[in-house]
């Protein structure tokens, strides 16, 4: 299999439902990301082969295409769209890192493009019934196994002993260090420069949030997001001229147990570690995904990844989720961080499911 490189990657700022980019359609906020991550990479639209977008809560209708369109990519690239949820960011990366590993393409565009503030209204019908909204769709054809998110980091907290405080010094650390940090990879679209839900929390204000469930509270769980991120995945030869890359060594996808979707990552990551060779404590940078508290500090406890390593510009609970895009605002966080060793990025999605991904300079 060839050698597959990251040449580029890039993001919007992540914005809370109903913010700055509430009058954006995915496309649209993916479109000048894409361009920008090309023009990082040294790579002419002409040259890029595929484009794979993950979107989770459209309404079908193949976005990827709209987006290669809007960005000026050329006509003959299709645009795949793909839908696993929380993972499908990152994972829209690992289909790309395999179509080059096997020669089907040389330059490819993945990443993720989800609009909260713009999602469609849900309704189920059913034959000689009045259609119902819906927010989520079932995630496991059983439902006494196709737990609440909430519910379920609630029950994962109270079985590991992850206590309310915890949690909320865990969601102090991403704040603080979010407010300390630069962002390279962004892109200004809209005005917005930083992601604006990034503030100087105390633990008094963490103390008053609303619990949701248990011992999970609002200020421990990441807000819905809007937002885009992408990465070029190409071929040795494109990663030579390009001014900055880093080579993926591993990237793995697991099923997990599905009622406990907060573990999920565990399997991909300990499957993606030993497929690089590497123990967790020779891993020098790690973008986590926090959709809870609970479920970062669980995977963290699981997989004994080095905490001093772990999110070091803050990470979704200082952001926010936007959930298709989210795996690849970790790549995008991941690649212009690292500077040597590895680096691993991995999120968890409902239904059990885990994805993780290993770079390096």
């Amino acid at each position: 299999m060839a050698e597959v490189w990251i040449t580029a990657a890039r993001r919007t700022a992540v914005c809370p439902r109903g913010g700055v980019f509430a009058h954006l359609l995915p496309h649209e906020m993916a479109a000048p990301v894409i361009a920008a991550a090309l023009t990082d990479a040294g790579i002419a639209p002409e040259d890029v082969d595929e484009l794979i977008l993950s979107n989770a809560l459209g309404a079908g209708g193949n976005p990827a295409r709209l987006a290669a369109l809007s960005a000026g990519l050329p006509e003959r690239v299709a645009g795949l769209s793909i839908d696993r949820q929380c993972a499908g960011g990152l994972d829209a990366i690992r289909i790309a890192v395999a179509m080059v590993a096997s020669g089907q393409a040389q330059v490819v565009v993945a990443g993720g493009a989800e609009s909260y503030s713009r999602r469609p209204l849900r309704l189920a019908t059913a034959p000689g019934a009045e259609p119902e909204p819906y927010d989520a769709p079932p995630f496991t054809p059983w439902p006494d196994r196709d737990p609440d998110m909430t519910e379920a980091a609630a029950a994962l907290a109270a079985r590991l002993n992850i206590s309310r405080a915890m949690q909320e010094d865990w969601a102090l650390r991403s704040h603080r260090l979010a407010m300390q940090a630069t962002f390279p990879e962004m892109v200004v679209l809209a005005g917005q420069a930083r992601d604006p839900f990034a503030r100087n929390l105390s633990a008094r204000t963490l103390a008053r949030a609303p619990a949701l469930a248990g011992s999970v509270t609002a200020g421990t769980t990441a807000v819905a997001a809007d937002a885009a991120a992408f990465a070029v995945v190409t071929t040795r030869d494109y990663a030579r001229r390009a001014a900055r890359a880093m080579r993926v060594i591993a990237a793995e996808t697991c099923g997990a147990v599905p009622d406990e979707p907060g573990l999920s990552p565990v399997p991909a990551i300990n499957a993606t570690l030993l497929a690089a060779g590497l123990q967790p404590a020779a891993l020098e940078r790690i973008e986590l995904m926090e959709a809870y508290a609970v479920q970062a500090l669980a995977c963290l406890g699981a997989c004994q990844l080095p905490e001093d390593r772990v999110n070091l510009g803050g990470g979704a609970l200082a952001r926010g989720h936007p959930i298709g895009a989210s795996g690849a605002v970790l790549v995008a966080r991941l690649f212009h961080d690292l500077r040597d060793g590895a680096g691993l990025a991995a999120i968890a999605a409902a239904g059990g499911i885990g994805s993780a991904l290993v770079i390096t300079p």
